[in-house]
């Protein structure tokens, strides 16, 4: 009587071949992660140069003289609503209020994409420090003169997040 072998792997060749799966693994998981990592940093750096200009550009249109400055003698932004929900003309002498031309420094705010809380909002998702702030102990104030990620983690380039 002929034995037939049959087809198919023994249990060490599956062995050896889950172990190998499970190395490749484990050399692939860090790099996704750092990956990821450096996406959101590079979105972080997005973000903060887009409002960083916008709050430029609000103090460059208040210095102008285009723009009211009762609610901000220094020219900064009281808020960042102001930077969206834009800020009225003064040049324009339209005897309609609602009517008057409207400058916008920004289309929106970005989300800081470091930020764990869903609930809030894009906006609170920033720490902001006023003019009057030392830059070693940033503040928030009556005006909004920079804004930063407020969290404790550190980039891959070994300087803290809340420092870019």
């Amino acid at each position: 009587m002929m034995w037939r072998r049959q087809a198919g792997f023994s249990l060490i060749e599956l062995l050896a071949s889950a172990a190998i799966l499970g190395l490749l693994a484990s050399v692939a998981v860090p790099v996704v992660e750092t990956s990821i990592r450096r996406e959101k940093e590079r979105a972080l750096r997005i973000a903060l140069r887009e409002m960083r200009e916008g709050i430029d550009a609000y103090k460059r249109a208040a210095m102008a003289g285009m723009i009211d400055t009762s609610n901000a003698p220094n020219g900064y932004p009281p808020s960042l609503i102001e930077l969206v929900g834009g800020v009225v003309d003064k040049r324009d002498n339209n005897p309609n209020v609602n009517e008057r031309k409207r400058f916008y420094f920004m289309r929106r705010i970005p989300r800081n994409p470091f930020c764990t809380t869903p609930s809030l909002s894009a906006m609170d998702c920033w720490a902001q420090r006023s003019f009057a702030s030392p830059p070693t102990a940033p503040l928030a104030g009556n005006d909004v003169f920079d804004v930063y990620a407020d969290t404790d983690q550190v980039g891959l380039n070994g300087v803290p997040y809340r420092e870019w």
